[in-house]
């Protein structure tokens, strides 16, 4: 009996494990690749087709695990903080976590966040980018493109240096792009 219990909530956990994609993973959005067409909704319950908003110039997509938890909340109030350094660079920020909308207006408005957060429950985003998920929760990452094309990867985002890693990475590509 008490082996037929045990078999029973393995099977059960491994199901519970596979049901949560705990570590699965796409390919990676590579450098040079094209930004991804996929269409999720803000925290507003707009439309919002990632390859169109990211055609021209600078644009910036990071993944978060879970909207106003510790680290989250780091990572976006560092983008926050360093806001009018980034635009004023041109560069458009977009937030993208499984969280659904309700969770991403209120992370928005209790943290003042000044850029868009992307609702993403069915993993449309995560899948088209090839970021992980483990239990469902996105891993932390960032991408910034250029023109729609992919010109930095942070595949080990941080979380109260993101803003920072951004512009050193354009600061390195702008300087790269002068030597040319």
């Amino acid at each position: 009996m008490k082996r037929a219990v045990l078999g029973a909530t393995v099977a059960i956990a491994i199901g519970g494990l596979m049901f949560f994609n705990f570590g699965a993973k796409a390919d990676e959005l590579a450098d040079g690749a094209k930004l991804p067409a996929v269409t999720v909704n803000d925290q507003d319950g707009r439309a919002v087709d990632l390859a169109a908003a990211g055609s021209q110039g600078w644009t910036l997509v990071y993944f978060y695990p879970k909207a106003d938890t510790p680290g989250c909340t780091k990572q976006a109030c560092s983008i926050r903080d360093s806001y009018a350094s980034l635009t004023g660079k041109g560069i458009r920020v977009y937030g993208v976590s499984t969280d659904d909308e309700k969770a991403q207006k209120a992370f928005r408005e209790k943290y003042q966040l000044p850029f868009t957060l992307l609702a993403d429950p069915d993993k449309k985003v995560l899948a088209a980018f090839g970021v992980p998920s483990t239990m469902g929760f996105a891993k932390r990452q960032a991408f910034l493109f250029r023109d729609g094309v992919v010109v930095w990867r942070d595949l080990e985002a941080a979380t109260s240096a993101q803003a920072a890693d951004v512009l050193a990475a354009m600061q390195e590509l702008e300087g790269k792009a002068a030597g040319s």
